[in-house]
């Protein structure tokens, strides 16, 4: 890759010192007291994954160094930049990835501390050593993972919680306040988010000169952004609502929902009209079928705040992600497929006619 611009290397670099810095004295204080009192953090809210902070705060300490060390790295345009940046943002994405699962729940802090990493994440890809047309295919792929990924979400998470019922309870319950499931669903969500802002970044890279499938990649980046905002709007349980225990987060809860169904069906229709019939058709038979099950979907939800019973809406809800899940994928195929055909229209002898022709159906 062609390297970074200067705004990303200010970014990366702002990051790398924040986040080390923090760390170093985040473990000296976990080290220096194993019991917690210097964090006011009792042991008991790592609900006996370790005796004390002794060793988180060995290994947060390590992580700090990390950092520093890939600060000095990226300042000076070391060869092996993008491994130390990697390696020091990564450890750290593990690091509270395993921290929500461990604590079993999500603090603001984690904001505070864990979306900068992501961030620095974001900025630091260009320091890669692959070149933009590579990079472009792996974001379409991480397309698919993200698919895949919260398929197997909705297989695995529910099992943690005896006595769910995907039947009649729908996703979000998951990841409710008070619900068992939050932390690993928070934490899977948002490797998810990050899958899918990925891959509207690789539309926007293989759009070119076609606007509406800029926009695309605009929209699903945005529709994926929203990922990080999710955790932090959750709902309370249907208990917790029947008995008047609302809050602004269920409100919030719910704007984000609609926001999210707004800017997917936005993404939907500029996708049908950039990438051909066969594709348009496809787009046309899915919204159909998200319309239909999305009405039966929202018809019982108002039985949810009442702890009324929904004895299928899990079923039309877990229908329309399915029809969502399978269109990412189709799309990223079809847009894979549209950037191979324009590619071997360019390397092509003699070929006549724009790269528009080669796009077309």
């Amino acid at each position: 890759m062609s390297g970074q611009r200067k705004w990303q290397r200010a970014s990366l670099l702002t990051v790398l010192g924040y986040e080390g810095a923090g760390a170093l004295v985040g473990g000296s204080l976990l080290i220096a007291t194993p019991d917690g009192r210097y964090m006011d953090m009792p042991v008991t809210i790592m609900h006996g994954a370790f005796a004390s902070f002794l060793i988180p705060g060995v290994i947060l300490f390590l992580l700090g160094a990390l950092n520093l060390s890939a600060f000095v790295a990226v300042w000076r345009r070391s060869l092996g930049d993008w491994v130390a940046a990697g390696l020091a943002l990564g450890g750290l994405a593990v690091w509270f990835f395993v921290e929500i699962l461990i604590l079993r729940e999500l603090h603001w802090l984690h904001a505070m501390w864990g979306l900068p990493v992501l961030w620095g994440i974001g900025v630091a890809i260009p320091l890669l050593p692959i070149n933009r047309r590579t990079l472009r295919d792996v974001w379409l792929g991480s397309g698919i993972v993200s698919s895949l990924l919260y398929a197997a979400m909705n297989v695995i998470v529910p099992m943690q919680w005896p006595g769910y019922d995907q039947a009649s309870r729908v996703v979000s319950e998951l990841s409710a306040i008070g619900a068992p499931t939050r932390p690993v669903w928070v934490a899977l969500g948002m490797i998810y988010t990050m899958l899918v802002v990925a891959f509207g970044w690789g539309i926007r890279m293989a759009a070119g000169d076609d606007r509406r499938l800029d926009v695309v990649g605009i929209l699903i980046a945005i529709y994926g952004a929203l990922g990080f905002v999710w955790p932090f709007a959750p709902m309370h349980l249907r208990e917790t609502l029947a008995a008047g225990g609302g809050t602004s987060s269920d409100t919030m809860h719910i704007v984000l929902g609609a926001s999210t169904e707004v800017i997917y069906v936005a993404a939907l229709v500029l996708a049908a009209i950039a990438l051909g019939k066969a594709f348009r058709m496809y787009s046309i038979a899915t919204a159909v079928a998200l319309a239909a099950f999305g009405v039966l979907t929202f018809r019982d939800a108002p039985r949810i705040g009442a702890n009324l019973p929904t004895p299928l809406i899990g079923v039309w809800e877990r229908i329309n992600i399915g029809l969502f899940l399978v269109w990412m994928v189709v799309l990223a195929i079809a847009v894979w497929r549209r950037t191979a055909r324009s590619h071997r229209a360019v390397q092509r002898p003699g070929v006549v006619g724009t790269l528009e022709s080669a796009h077309a159906n």
